[in-house]
C-alpha cells in the first residue's frame, strides 16, 4: 500500500512523475527557496501569489519589476506554476495571457488566500462569496491559456468556505471544474480560521469523490507522517506542503523515502542550516546580497526552529547583514545532526 501512496498524477495535459508539490507561500515561496524543494524532491512547485491588476499594469518585461522577479523560473524547476489572484474576470484573463513569455507549466488561480488587503478586492478566498464570479474567472482565464499558452492546464486552490455558516468547497469546485479547472487544491480550514484551529480533511475525502479531476490536499502537513495520513485518510491524489516545508525543505525527500520504503532518515540542524545558506546564496544572486541577507533573516527563523541552541543562533543570524557575517555565525554554531 505505501508504494501506491506516492504516484504519477496527471492535470489536464502535464504528466507529473510525483504528489509531492509546494505550495505558493506569500513572502516565502521565491524562486531560490523552489530551488531548494525541487532538489529534495518537490514534484510541481508554485509561485507566490501574484496580482493580475500588477501584470496588467506594469511592463512585467523590465526585469527590475518587482512582479517580473516574482514570476522567474529557477534553472532546476521542470515543472512549475504561477498563481494569480484577482477578481476581475476580464482582468485575471489579459494577466493569464501576459504569461506566455514565463512558460509555467500551469496558472494557478488563488481562491484561498484570507489575508485582508487581497479579500477586500474581492480576491483570495473571497471569490468564494461569489461563486457564479469564480467561475468566470476560471472560465476567462483557462481561455487565456487556450490562446496563448498552448492550453496549459489551470487550477484552483481554495479554502472549505468563507466561516463556518458558508461552507461551500462542493459548489465552489464544481462551478470551477466545470468552467475549465484540471484540478481543486483544497486547504480544509474557512478563511475565519485562518492558519489556527484544525483543518478538516473529511472535506478532502468528501470533495475527491465529487469532481472529476485531481484533488489536492492541504492543511496541517507538518511531517511525512502527516502526508502519508492524509493520503490514505482522503485519497487525495497529492498533497502541498505549505509551512510544514519552511526552513525544513527535506520534507519531500523524506515523505517520498516514507511512501515508498516504509521509513526515512531524519534530517538534523547541521543540514538545514546549510540549505538555508545555500538559499541564502542563490536570493543574493536574485536581488542582491543586501536585501537577500535581510530577506533571509526571516527564513532563518524557520531554518532554526526546533535545532538545539536554535533560540541563541536565531538571535545572532537575524541581525547578520553579510552574507559572511551569516556564514561566520553558522560555522561557529553549527550543531550537529
Amino acid at each position: 500500500m505505501l508504494m501506491q501512496l506516492y504516484h504519477s498524477v496527471q492535470i489536464g495535459g502535464l504528466s507529473l512523475e510525483g504528489n509531492l508539490f509546494l505550495a505558493p507561500v506569500a513572502g516565502y515561496s521565491d524562486r531560490a527557496f523552489r530551488s531548494i524543494c525541487v532538489e529534495q524532491g518537490a514534484n510541481l512547485t508554485f509561485t507566490e501569489l501574484i496580482s493580475s491588476e500588477a501584470m496588467i499594469r506594469s511592463p512585467v518585461c523590465n526585469e527590475k519589476n518587482p512582479t517580473a522577479a516574482l514570476l522567474m523560473r529557477s534553472d532546476n524547476e521542470a515543472y512549475y506554476s504561477i498563481q494569480l489572484f484577482g477578481a476581475n474576470p476580464e482582468v485575471m484573463g489579459r494577466a493569464a495571457a501576459l504569461l506566455a513569455r514565463w512558460k509555467p507549466s500551469a496558472i494557478d488561480i488563488n481562491a484561498g488566500c484570507p489575508v485582508p488587503k487581497v479579500v477586500k478586492t474581492g480576491a483570495g478566498s473571497a471569490l468564494m462569496k461569489n461563486p457564479a464570479n469564480l467561475g468566470r474567472v476560471v472560465e476567462s482565464v483557462a481561455g487565456a491559456s487556450q490562446t496563448y499558452l498552448e492550453n496549459v492546464p489551470v487550477t484552483v486552490k481554495m479554502r472549505s468556505g468563507w466561516d463556518a455558516e458558508s461552507i461551500n468547497y462542493r459548489e465552489c469546485a464544481r462551478i470551477a471544474v466545470e468552467a475549465g479547472a484540471a484540478m481543486i487544491s483544497l486547504h480544509s480550514r474557512t478563511r475565519s480560521q485562518g492558519y489556527s484551529g484544525k483543518s478538516d480533511w473529511t472535506h478532502i475525502a468528501d470533495l475527491v469523490t465529487r469532481v472529476p479531476v485531481p484533488v489536492t490536499g492541504s492543511g496541517d502537513l507538518f511531517s511525512p507522517e502527516d502526508a502519508q495520513r492524509m493520503l490514505e485518510e482522503t485519497g487525495c491524489a497529492a498533497v502541498m506542503f505549505a509551512r510544514g516545508a519552511m526552513g525544513n525543505p527535506f520534507i519531500f525527500a523524506s515523505t517520498k523515502e516514507l511512501l515508498t520504503k516504509g521509513a526515512y532518515t531524519a534530517h538534523g540542524g547541521a543540514e538545514r542550516l546549510a540549505a538555508g545558506f545555500r538559499q541564502l546564496l542563490l536570493l543574493s544572486a536574485d536581488i542582491g546580497e543586501g536585501a537577500a541577507c535581510r530577506e533571509m533573516r526571516k527564513q532563518f527563523c524557520a531554518y532554526t526552529r526546533g535545532i538545539p541552541q536554535g533560540a541563541e543562533l536565531r538571535n545572532r543570524l537575524v541581525h547578520a547583514e553579510t552574507i559572511a557575517e551569516y556564514k561566520r555565525i553558522l560555522e561557529r554554531d553549527n550543531p550537529r545532526p
